[in-house]
């Protein structure tokens, strides 16, 4: 059975006690089944909001999965592990700081033509997905010359939808694909039943991040 995990921004939604939550999660494993799950934070540095957005440049993400939006409980909590050279690494960590598993990104150019994603759990082989297919990223790059008409168009129609390149990552292991994110949406697929959802929660959250210029990141916030 296919579970899916969505994410929604808040930001323009609602504030909540003790400050502005971000973001929330649902999941779903069936129609009619879709129910929030966990509540979406930056967990901000000692140093404050700018000290975050100086370390978010360089690839450093760090945020917390609440089970509610009064913080009452975590779910999970990313972290970030290394930065340099085009790769980026974070941790996973449950309610107990138990590992759940590891994300490795690496920039486009660095390790091959697209962004590649690593899912890293204990006990089980890497799945690796790439941003985007090949095709579609040709198409991309021979419209790009028409790029600023597009972006003049979408602003002035009114419509609020900038063009952004292909964002879709199917990753795969052992010859499954064992999850997938799709762009529309904003949602991540799990199809192995193994994996623990909130692995794919903070998947969920932790890609929008890294939207680019065009995009709107929701933990890019200076407030």
């Amino acid at each position: 059975m296919t579970s899916t995990l969505t994410l929604q921004a808040l930001r323009r939604l609602r504030t909540t006690p003790g400050g502005q939550l971000d973001c929330r999660i649902s999941f779903s494993d069936g129609p009619g089944t879709s129910r929030p799950v966990a509540y979406v934070e930056r967990e901000v540095l000692p140093d404050g909001i700018s000290a975050y957005l100086a370390a978010r440049k360089s690839g450093a993400r760090s945020f917390v999965l609440w089970a509610d939006e009064h913080r009452q409980a975590r779910v999970a909590t990313l972290v970030t592990v290394s930065t340099g050279s085009g790769r980026a690494q974070f941790k996973v960590l449950g309610p107990h700081g138990e590992p759940l598993g590891m994300f490795t990104r690496d920039k486009a150019f660095s390790q091959g033509l697209r962004t590649r994603w690593t899912v890293s759990r204990a006990g089980s082989p890497d799945a690796v997905g790439y941003k985007g297919r090949l095709f579609w990223w040709c198409v991309w790059w021979l419209c790009s010359p028409l790029l600023p008409l597009i972006l003049v168009a979408a602003l002035f129609g009114g419509g609020g939808d900038f063009p952004r390149g292909p964002r879709r990552i199917k990753w795969r292991s052992g010859g499954q694909v064992p999850l997938e994110f799709k762009s529309s949406g904003d949602t991540v697929r799990l199809y192995a039943p193994e994996l623990d959802w909130r692995l794919g929660a903070a998947l969920v959250a932790l890609i929008p991040s890294f939207d680019s210029w065009i995009g709107d990141p929701w933990d890019s916030r200076k407030d």
